[in-house]
């Protein structure tokens, strides 16, 4: 093999041109035929990220506000169901007129200066009247039917003045309200012709503790059975006049029933002052459900035939009768 390789390095030598003179071809220069073959080249190696990105993607805070805004609206609607379920008309009219806007309103005088709030702030402890306890919402107390009334009148009254100041001002509007419902019953009576013919019947007394209605018996009329507690037919076309006008104001209610002087007969256990008592709850029961709330009724009374209309003549028809009055909201008229 070497001489075999030292004749091709000979014959090229001789045959290159630039080799003419026979000059030796060194050995450095001459092709190497047992040197190693080149390593093979590798593929590019390729490395792939993959970032995890979570549920933030899709599922961020925003469903936290969503689900805020959903439990406020749900509130806000069990609320307005409550309000519904636990005002009557009339409360209800009063709330809506809370949140009619006012021409001036004030920082702490906010809209409603007539309505149901009577002008003072939300935030005032005064302005709402409810009881909170630890017994929860079953325990709030519905806007009008607290124990006293609470009234935009009460409300609206000027700050700073005695307590002698602040119920002679209650007094004046119970005045014109009592002046507005004796008119608004007077027409209605007449208006009705079930019962226009028994406003002789129907009398208006101003006394110390309010405005006192009277429905009497006469000759041709009767509010009761004879020795019963059952409302007759005429009076019942009566009593509704009156109820449907007492539910226009706050003030409490005192009902008292009073008889003749004829006596039952002594093998019945009833006499007149039970009979009396119970023709002024039978009066009650009726005024309630024509939408009178009971929370309303100071007292229910019956007198017998201790305080007749015609003492000269004990059994006189016009003894027979029912007293509906309508208390002053501080308890009395004050002196004049």
């Amino acid at each position: 093999m070497a001489f075999e390789a030292s004749n091709v390095a000979a014959a090229v030598a001789t045959e290159d041109p630039a080799n003419a003179g026979g000059a030796p071809v060194p050995a450095a220069e001459a092709p190497q035929a047992d040197a190693a073959p080149a390593a093979p080249q590798l593929p590019p190696i390729i490395i792939k990220k993959i970032i995890d990105e979570g549920h933030a993607g899709g599922h961020g805070g925003a469903w936290k506000i969503a689900l805020a805004d959903m439990m406020t609206a749900m509130m806000a609607f069990f609320l307005l169901m409550w309000l519904l379920g636990a005002t009557n008309e009339e409360q209800r009219k009063s709330i809506a007129e809370y949140f009619q806007p006012t021409n001036a309103p004030r920082v702490d005088m906010s809209g409603g200066s007539t309505g149901f709030f009577g002008g003072l702030s939300l935030i005032d402890p005064k302005a709402l009247p409810m009881t909170f306890t630890q017994t929860g919402v079953l325990q709030l107390t519905a806007p009008g039917t607290e124990e006293q009334e609470v009234t935009s009148e009460d409300q609206a009254l000027p700050q700073g003045l005695s307590d002698a100041e602040r119920r002679e001002i209650a007094a004046e509007e119970d005045e014109k309200n009592f002046e507005n419902l004796q008119d608004q019953l007077e027409k209605q009576i007449g208006a009705d012709q079930k019962t226009f013919n028994l406003m002789s019947v129907v009398k208006f007394v101003r006394e110390k503790e309010g405005l006192r209605i009277e429905i009497l018996d006469d000759a041709g009329f009767s509010m009761f059975g004879l020795g019963t507690e059952e409302l007759s037919g005429e009076a019942v076309a009566l009593i509704e006049k009156v109820g449907a006008s007492l539910k226009s104001i706050p003030n409490e209610i005192a009902v008292r029933g009073h008889t003749d002087s004829l006596q039952f007969k002594k093998t019945t256990a009833k006499n007149n002052w039970s009979l009396s008592a119970g023709r002024a709850d039978s009066t009650r029961q009726f005024l309630n459900s024509l939408g009178v709330d009971n929370s309303r009724f100071s007292r229910i009374e019956g007198v017998a035939d201790s305080q007749p209309v015609n003492a000269d003549n004990p059994s006189d028809p016009r003894n027979r009768r029912i007293s509906i009055t309508v208390l002053y909201r501080d308890g009395a008229k004050p002196v004049q």
